[in-house]
């Protein structure tokens, strides 16, 4: 078992659903890293998701676009990143997982990229735009250093798919929960509960619903329907607008939805 998986079976063990905010990094600045990865593991997340800032995005939505925008205008980078995760790894007790684009990785280098991820409490990455079939080179590059390669999957996937996609995933597997790009939703497809129903039994590993979920009544929602969530957008919008009340709120829905005593 993976370091994601445990905490996930960790959250599962206490009667919550694994509960993952992404964070622009340096949206506001590199200073603003620190600070608030250890507010929201104060807040009780299970993992964190740091989101690189990369000028083509083909998966993010408006919302997280322009917290890039912002932190690239801060003149943020994957390098720079890792180098300040790694000043306050000591304080890091939750899960960090790296979601970036494939171009920086590779400038970056594969191997120095691993080892950079390390020693910043790195242990897993999401790289959307590397497909399936191209994936081998990441888990071949990352798996010696204990980090996970997260796969996504869609809603369009086929079942033959899902199979494939779920034995490739690593820590969880990334059920996105919309057609199209990241940002907040007040509709999801009716067909959800059937799609979940057949991730889980594809997976041998966590599935964490993603994409669109962006008020606590969605929370606990699409925590039923797996192991967890990834927020995103909405924890952008309220960490931009400094509304921690609004990342409290959110995170609380994932809290106590098992019943300790059936699990």
């Amino acid at each position: 078992m993976t370091t994601l998986q445990q905490a996930i079976e960790q959250a599962k063990v206490a009667g919550n659903k694994a509960f993952i905010p992404y964070i622009m990094a340096g949206d506001g600045g590199l200073e603003t890293i620190k600070p608030t990865i250890l507010t929201l593991q104060q807040l009780g997340v299970t993992a964190i998701e740091v989101g690189i800032p990369f000028t083509d995005p083909v998966a993010d939505g408006p919302t997280i676009e322009r917290a890039g925008e912002r932190a690239l205008a801060a003149g943020v980078t994957l390098t720079k990143v890792l180098q300040t995760l790694t000043s306050f790894r000591d304080e890091i007790t939750v899960p960090l997982v790296v979601m970036t684009y494939f171009n920086p990785v590779l400038a970056y280098g594969l191997e120095a990229f691993a080892k950079a991820c390390v020693a910043g409490g790195v242990k897993g990455i999401i790289v959307p735009d590397v497909p399936l079939e191209e994936s081998a080179l990441l888990r071949e590059a990352l798996n010696p250093y204990t980090i996970d390669v997260v796969q996504l999957v869609s809603l369009t996937s086929p079942p033959e798919r899902i199979a494939h996609i779920a034995a490739a995933s690593q820590g969880f597997v990334y059920a996105v929960t919309v057609n199209g790009i990241t940002g907040a939703r007040s509709r999801f497809a009716a067909n959800l509960e059937q799609h979940f129903a057949s991730l889980r039994q594809a997976s041998s590993i966590p599935v964490l619903a993603g994409f669109g979920i962006s008020t606590p009544e969605q929370v606990k929602r699409m925590g039923s329907l797996g192991d967890g969530v990834i927020v995103g957008s909405a924890i952008v919008t309220a960490l931009h607008e400094e509304d921690m009340t609004t990342v409290a709120a959110l995170v609380a829905a994932s809290k106590g939805v098992f019943e300790k005593s059936t699990l």
